[in-house]
C-alpha cells in the first residue's frame, strides 16, 4: 500500500515511490510526487491573458475571470481551478515585468522572445502564450 512508502512523520525524508503510475494520471501520481510543480505566469499589470477575444467563444477553460480579458483576473481564476486539482502539489507565481524584470525572465526574453503572458513550468519556457486551463494542465501532467 502506498502509506507503507511514506517516511515517518519526525524522519525528514523524502515520499519514495517505487512504481510510479506510468500513465502518468494525476490521481495515480499525486502521492508519488515529492516536489511541487510550479507554474509562472509572466505578463504586464494591464495586458490581456490571450490575444483571442474574451468573449461566448473562447477556448481558455476559465469562467471566474469572463469578460475582463486581464491577466491578473486570469491568474486568480487559474489559482482557484489549480487549487482544487491539484492542491499544494502546483505552485502558481505570478511575475509582473512592469516595473521589474527578474534576471531569469531577462534570459528568456533575450534568446527566445516568447509572447506575453509567458507561460513557464519549472522554470522552462512553454509555447503555450496565452492562459489556457487545458493546456496549462497538459504541462503539469508532464511533470507529475
Amino acid at each position: 500500500m502506498w502509506r507503507d512508502y511514506l517516511p515517518a512523520p519526525s524522519s525528514g525524508a523524502r515520499v519514495s515511490c517505487p512504481h510510479p503510475n506510468t500513465k502518468n494520471t494525476v490521481s495515480a501520481n499525486l502521492l508519488c510526487m515529492s516536489d511541487p510543480v510550479t507554474v509562472e505566469i509572466v505578463g504586464l499589470k494591464y495586458s490581456s491573458c490571450s490575444p483571442f477575444p474574451c468573449d461566448a467563444d473562447r477556448t481558455c477553460g476559465l469562467t471566474e475571470c469572463h469578460p475582463s480579458g486581464r491577466l491578473t483576473k486570469a491568474f486568480d481564476a487559474l489559482s482557484e481551478v489549480l487549487k482544487q486539482t491539484y492542491g499544494d502539489r502546483v505552485e502558481l507565481k505570478l511575475t509582473l515585468i512592469d516595473d521589474e524584470v527578474p534576471d531569469h525572465i531577462r534570459a528568456i526574453l533575450e534568446k527566445d522572445y516568447p509572447p506575453i503572458p509567458m507561460i513557464l513550468v519549472n522554470g522552462k519556457l512553454t509555447r503555450i502564450g496565452r492562459i489556457a486551463l487545458d493546456r496549462i494542465k497538459n504541462e503539469i501532467e508532464k511533470c507529475l
